[in-house]
């Protein structure tokens, strides 16, 4: 699998602030800091879609997956100025190359058109970041990203068009979106909108992202501190008996009626936790404050 939207250079359009996305520190590959300059510096490849053809007619190209957005997302503000996606998706189409798309805009439908095109040729496939739909949490966690409701429709249209569309849940943040009663709308939400699968993930901390972590907590809510201190004191993850707490949070209900993108039994399909076991052995435990949340 291939990403061609990484912190190299290829295509990179920042501009919403995520303090806890694992993205931050591709910018230093570019001589920009995970901090004030992955938020501000924007750096954008204009000839993206070309050099992605180029690459596609290349004899030794033998169509691998290509992924969209794993580093960073493509349908940030910065792709509603300079529109190198239709060109990118035209590339797409034209060779027939599997592909797939994770972001947090809904401007992604603006290209609905050209994505139905691929899924027609060959396989396609969408997915939403939807972490909360909580409205102080998204505002404190991801200010100026769009809102995540309008991500949770744009699935719905996405799925009505045909295309295999999903809901990442990530991350999840002990303490700040783990409450139950934040994470039952979202599953809600998805399986009225025809969600082909909801994945959960839990937070990470690699590299610079710790510290900027770190100082948010420090603002906003500086109560978690000790906690987050425990739970990563052995490096970027959490305990795996922790991650599997937070994954159990995200299981699909029942689907509405409707054969597309059914799990089996009838189900929305779930991903497990994937995270590497690299956390230790340490089993800390915590229930969440569900009275407080900020």
């Amino acid at each position: 699998m291939y990403d061609i939207t990484t912190g190299t250079g290829d295509f990179i359009a920042n501009g919403v602030v995520s303090h806890n996305c694992f993205a931050r520190p591709t910018h230093k590959y570019l001589d920009f800091n995970a901090g004030r300059d992955f938020e501000r510096e924007i750096v954008v490849k204009v000839n993206a879609p070309e050099l992605l053809r180029a690459e596609l007619a290349r004899p030794s190209w033998t169509h691998e997956h290509v992924a969209l957005g794993t580093n960073t997302d493509p349908y940030q503000w910065a792709e509603g100025r300079y529109k190198l996606m239709p060109g990118i998706w035209e590339a797409m189409r034209d060779a027939a190359n599997p592909c797939s798309v994770l972001t947090k805009s809904p401007l992604l439908l603006r290209d609905l058109p050209l994505m139905k095109e691929i899924a027609e040729r060959t396989e396609f496939s969408a997915a939403l970041s939807v972490p909360t739909v909580d409205e102080r949490a998204w505002r404190a966690t991801e200010p100026r990203s769009p809102n995540p409701r309008a991500r949770l429709e744009a699935v719905g249209e996405l799925t009505r068009a045909g295309i295999r569309t999903g809901v990442l849940v990530a991350p999840l943040m002990p303490g700040i979106n783990d409450a139950p009663e934040q994470i039952a709308p979202i599953l809600e939400m998805a399986s009225a909108a025809g969600a082909a699968y909801v994945t959960g993930i839990a937070l990470h901390l690699r590299g610079e992202v710790r510290g900027l972590f770190f100082e948010w907590l420090k603002e906003h809510r500086p109560d978690l501190i000790p906690l987050y201190r425990r739970l990563y004191q052995r490096g970027a993850y959490a305990p795996p008996e922790e991650r599997r707490r937070l994954q159990q949070l995200v299981k699909g209900p029942e689907r509405p009626a409707g054969e597309f993108a059914r799990g089996r039994n009838g189900r929305m399909e779930t991903a497990e936790n994937e995270a590497p076991e690299r956390a230790g052995k340490d089993s800390s435990h915590w229930t969440p404050d569900q009275g407080r949340l900020f």
